[in-house]
């Protein structure tokens, strides 16, 4: 089925309301009232006791809202009908707005989330025998400009706030069937969608602590993965500051060509960025990371690329995530073939390491790794320069 315009799947979505759009009553709305989806647990307790309102309460709201998925005040049966009342007129519990959905032959849906202004972001849930992952964005666009990404050449226009993100998983978990043991659909989440997680930081780790939170979502922090381009800086505090797992895409094995794949590697190297990572993976007791390496033809896929990258590599606490490139519209690189991804593959294995090829899924649909787009207006470009970089970055 031919999917509608973004216009006039927004129009559908919303609708007139009493004589407004109902995006203008929403913006409305959310000046005047706060949203409760994104707040941490700790947060939101302190939200309620300025409200002179005991903690406890903190953890009925999350339950209800990110156990339950229930996002009326009104049926929230265990608050008193004042506390009902008192939370109508000053809190919201805004989800994101679906603008399509699209289903892959394999079993992958792709959800186009509003963000405002006309723009999108992208989330892509990937169903497999004894798990579902869910990959996130938590950025509009993204600034950092690596060449071989869709999302990249869609530029970068804001950050998305915790509830935006987190509202991400909330949504894909009412949609989808639960699994035959009765649980949520999800039990992964890797942040790997639109954006670079580390540089929507403080939101980012909000959303992580709503995800690991025995009162919200309850996964393990081995089952979320916040992946990054290496902010170096932001890699070290988020050892300090949130157990979960790390993915590094490396994608090149010596500085020259990772500066022409990855333009932030010309303010934070790979030296440095491995020393970061070899401390997270210490912070954290047989804590692995994981190393995404997309194969591009004749670019980074030969084996003297393989023997560099398993020098960098070896006895360290690392995996190699393998990725077949996914093209997208105007770009210039090739997928490496089978057998030499397979070479590349076995190469690493003989040094020792543990290498895996991703399988590609829903690129029918354009949600393979790297194909994710949304839609993007109003970019920021900052391939110009290493000044640019490090102000998208800070």
């Amino acid at each position: 089925m031919k999917l509608p315009t973004f216009s006039r799947m927004r129009a559908f979505v919303r609708g007139p309301v009493n004589g407004h759009s109902a995006d203008l009553l929403r913006m409305q709305n959310k000046k005047s009232k706060t949203n409760l989806l994104g707040m941490s647990p700790a947060l939101l307790e302190s939200w309620f006791v300025e409200k002179g309102e005991k903690p406890f309460r903190a953890r009925q709201i999350l339950r209800w809202l990110h156990q339950r998925y229930v996002s009326d005040f009104d049926d929230m049966t265990d608050l008193s009908k004042n506390l009902r009342e008192s939370l109508h007129a000053t809190a919201s519990l805004h989800l994101p707005e679906i603008v399509s959905e699209q289903r892959s032959t394999d079993g992958t849906v792709k959800w186009l989330f509003e963000s405002g202004s006309g723009q999108a972001v992208e989330s892509v849930f990937i169903p497999e025998p004894e798990r579902g992952t869910l990959c996130i964005s938590s950025q509009v666009g993204c600034a950092l400009d690596c060449s071989f990404c869709a999302t990249g050449a869609q530029g970068f226009n804001r950050n998305l706030s915790a509830d935006e993100i987190v509202g991400q998983v909330n949504v894909a978990n009412r949609i989808l069937p639960k699994r035959s043991n009765g649980v949520n659909a999800i039990t992964n989440v890797v942040f790997m969608g639109m954006g670079e997680p580390l540089a929507n930081y403080r939101n980012v780790v909000a959303a992580l602590e709503l995800l690991t939170s025995d009162f919200a979502y309850g996964l393990s922090r081995r089952r979320v993965t916040v992946s990054t381009s290496g902010i170096v800086p932001h890699i070290d505090k988020l050892g300090t500051d949130c157990n979960v797992s790390l993915a590094v895409s490396l994608h090149a094995p010596n500085d020259e060509l990772r500066d022409q794949l990855v333009p932030i590697n010309r303010i934070h190297p790979i030296d440095e960025l491995l020393d970061a990572c070899w401390r997270y993976a210490a912070s954290h007791s047989n804590r692995f990371i994981t190393f995404e390496y997309v194969m591009l033809k004749d670019v980074n896929d030969s084996v003297a690329h393989a023997g560099e990258l398993a020098t960098l590599l070896q006895n360290r606490p690392a995996k190699v995530n393998l990725i077949p490139f996914n093209p997208f519209a105007g770009n210039v690189y090739r997928r490496s073939s089978s057998d030499t991804i397979k070479r590349f593959q076995t190469r690493l294995r003989d040094r020792g390491l543990v290498a895996t090829t991703r399988k590609t899924r829903g690129d029918d649909i354009d949600a393979a790794c790297g194909q994710l787009a949304g839609k993007v207006s109003d970019r920021i470009r900052v391939r110009l320069s290493d000044k640019n970089l490090r102000v998208a970055t800070a």
